[in-house]
């Protein structure tokens, strides 16, 4: 099975899968109090902005992600990078891991297109399943159970480097992504956006706010519908996300705001996937695959899922400006899925090495036969309060929070039955054998965890962050008798998480670093037992990260650097272990580091001209390991060097005014194939651009990715599981705003 395959699955076959507990949620800027107050003029002055509403350009100087307060960016220990609209609209991102692709530290689409599924590393580590939030709320993800949002829905996309344990419980090493809806603004406007690609895929979107006068009730709906043809053959998609909101805020102090979303995804897969090393990243005798070639059933290949979101925020500010915010949101999930891939190639045809044995001129891919039925029941509340104190010379920002939350799937998997496939002249429509039933579970998941935090402000610049946290987490996976991927088991555990950090403002802008932090990240896999009754449990990965860097907001342009250095240990990873009577045993015994250096810059040069750069070299290794040949060794999947470059500019003024171009460069490093590190899948240098024109309150819009329609594998994850990465793109759109 390959590691797409093996990453979504969730049972004792696949990648370590770590479930992240804790959700919290991004906290509000603080509003001054006042008789009434539209949400468009709550603003922190001098500090250029708020942690949830529009960023300027390009260039964020607050978050709530590394601090669940508001807090500039340049007192979070740990690196932050910000997404604004305008970053998303430029580059016409119709993915979240497509918005991710310029952003220092993080490796996406790692598998290439896919389009049910944001794919996402951060600093080495999978982030897909248990490091993606919504709103500081958890999404997580475990097997096919996850839910995907639109960027269209989303404000801002903000990604957290380095663990957050110690804000958000459970979560992946390498960082979170924080997607942070649009919100109601206090103001009646309008937004209407339609698009269509090369390929037939089209797109409408819309975006209306209604309020009274007084800005004291106010409405929003957002919402996207889109299909056609993908860029493989056969592959196609119908997909539509709609989301109502309604802000009551009857003064300066107090705001609550409801919210629902319902997504519907109805699709035939994306070929150019689990493919071979042969044929792909080297010739085989044939030459390579072709990058449009679909491998799968087109009569019979499906894909269905639903997911529908019901929460709400809360914010009161107190008389001594203390604030008690709750957020709270209600999701389910439910998806099928049915068709066979490809695992390598068939019979005589198999691979040598890195040869292939050319014993007939029809090289047969041999497939899998997959079917999955998933449910999803989620619940996660946190409540927190903040606030200011001073004692002597010390000056304190306080923070102390709770939060619950219940995470439930019953899902079933099953596999085999499927025919082998021409590479070379693929005819479909043969019949497919049965599959067998190797997963059926039914997993309870619950978590609560306390809180604190403590940033203190001394001597003129100097700031020291202290955080401390507790969870306590009760798991419990029910399955049928018999099913060796299915172990049932009852199992309750607990872990501390803390973070400290020293940091110094200096009055130009610098503000150098250091921090180190501890996480942890529970276990949904079990030792199962043979001989009947319940499995035995794995930990919870843990581990600790050291991170040193500095944070540069210069007085003289709107800009923002930043440069790092981490290291990174996960201990507890899984590594197989086979027995007689358990080929696919695994044991706890791995351990993983991740160390390196970032670079991200963004800068609104001048009104009309933006900038951002970023550079990630990290060297990835495996320090233990049951296989003993594999110490030593990088983990296959991610590129340790990556770098990109975006430059916008809009005319001001003159005959040209409203014309924007925007040209992007994007380096991916070149990353191993397989465990034993003697594959490699070769660096690419990918071009994007963009042409813009806005006339009055009409606008246009040309963007390309991969403009010289470059060939290239994005991934392998051994010589049967290689995926193409993406095709050239032109999308065409319009807009009109009111």
């Amino acid at each position: 099975m390959c590691y797409k395959q093996k990453m979504k699955s969730g049972f004792s076959l696949s990648s370590t899968v770590s479930f992240a507990m804790l959700s919290a949620s991004a906290a509000m800027a603080q509003a001054q109090p006042a008789p009434t107050v539209q949400l468009d003029t709550i603003v922190v002055e001098g500090e250029g902005g708020t942690t949830a509403g529009p960023v300027n350009g390009y260039v964020a100087t607050r978050s709530a992600t590394g601090s669940k307060a508001n807090t500039t960016i340049t007192a979070i220990p740990q690196a932050v990078s910000v997404l604004g609209r305008d970053e998303i609209d430029d580059r016409k991102a119709l993915k979240v891991d497509e918005a991710l692709r310029y952003t220092a530290g993080v490796a996406a689409q790692t598998f290439g297109p896919d389009p049910d599924t944001d794919w996402i590393f951060i600093r080495g580590f999978q982030a897909t399943q248990t490091g993606v939030f919504m709103d500081g709320l958890q999404l997580y993800s475990y097997g096919f159970g996850g839910f995907q949002i639109d960027p269209f829905l989303l404000e801002r996309v903000e990604v957290l480097k380095g663990p957050a344990s110690v804000l958000y419980g459970g979560s992946t090493p390498g960082g979170i992504v924080n997607l942070v809806s649009k919100r109601p603004t206090g103001k009646n406007f309008g937004y209407v956006e339609a698009g269509i690609n090369n390929w037939g895929n089209a797109y409408t979107g819309i975006d209306i706010g209604v309020s009274d006068k007084q800005g004291v009730w106010s409405t929003r709906l957002t919402g996207r519908l889109s299909g056609g043809d993908q860029y493989t053959d056969y592959s196609k998609d119908f997909r539509g996300v709609i989301m109502p909101q309604i802000s009551y805020q009857p003064n300066g102090a107090t705001r609550f705001t409801a919210y629902g979303m319902y997504a519907a995804l109805d699709q035939v897969h994306v070929g150019g996937g689990f493919l071979p090393y042969i044929g792909t990243v080297r010739n085989a005798p044939f030459g390579r695959i072709r990058r449009e070639a679909f491998y799968g059933e087109p009569a019979i290949d499906d894909q269905e899922r639903t997911q529908a979101l019901l929460g709400y925020e809360f914010q009161h500010q107190f008389a001594n400006n203390w604030t008690f915010t709750q957020n709270l949101r209600y999701g389910v999930m439910k998806g099928s899925q049915l068709g066979p891939y490809g695992f390598g190639y068939a019979g005589p045809d198999a691979p040598f090495g890195d040869r292939l044995q050319p014993l007939g001129p029809d090289y047969q891919l041999y497939r899998i036969g997959f079917q999955e039925r998933t449910r999803v029941r989620t619940f996660t509340v946190d409540n927190r309060i903040d606030g200011k104190l001073v004692t002597g010379p010390l000056e304190h920002s306080l923070l102390f929070g709770v939060d619950y939350k219940y995470f439930n799937i019953d899902h079933t998997q099953a596999s085999g039955g499927a025919t082998t496939i021409s590479v070379t002249n693929p005819v479909y429509g043969a019949p497919q054998g049965p599959t067998g039933v190797y997963l059926n579970q039914d997993l309870k998941h619950h978590q609560i965890g306390f809180y604190a935090q403590d940033q203190i402000r001394f001597g003129g610049g100097w700031l020291v962050t202290l955080n401390g946290r507790y969870d306590y987490v009760d798991k419990k996976s029910v399955s049928p008798a018999g099913l060796l991927f299915s172990p049932t088991y009852d199992k309750k555990e607990a872990s501390w998480s803390g973070r400290a950090g020293l940091g110094y403002e200096f009055a130009n802008g610098l503000a150098p670093y250091v921090s180190a932090a501890t996480f942890f990240t529970p276990v949904f896999d079990a030792v199962p037992n043979l001989l009947g009754g319940p499995g035995q449990p794995f930990r919870p990965e843990e581990g600790q990260q050291y991170e040193a860097g500095v944070k540069y907001k210069p007085s003289f342009m709107d800009a923002l650097l930043t440069a790092s250095v981490f290291h990174i240990t996960k201990r507890n990873v899984l590594n197989p272990a086979p027995t007689a009577l358990n080929p696919f045993a695994q044991q706890q015994l791995g351990e993983v580091t991740s160390r390196g250096f970032e670079f991200e810059a963004k800068a609104n040069i001048t009104k009309d001209l933006k900038l951002l750069a970023s550079f990630t070299a990290f060297d990835l290794k495996t320090t233990r390991d049951t296989r003993p040949l594999l110490v030593g060794k990088t983990p296959v999947v991610v590129p340790e060097v990556t770098a990109s470059a975006w430059l916008d500019y809009t005319v001001p003024d003159g005959a040209f005014k409203g014309l924007g171009l925007g040209a992007g460069v994007r380096y991916v490093g070149s990353s191993y194939a397989n465990a034993e590190n003697t594959l490699k899948v070769p660096a690419a240098t990918l071009v994007d651009a963009a042409i813009r024109y806005q006339i009055g309150n009409w606008g246009m819009a040309l963007n390309v990715t991969n403009l010289f329609d470059k060939a290239y594998v994005k991934s392998c994850n051994g010589q049967s599981g290689c995926g193409y990465g993406d095709a050239r793109t032109i999308t065409v759109s319009a807009n009109y705003r009111w």
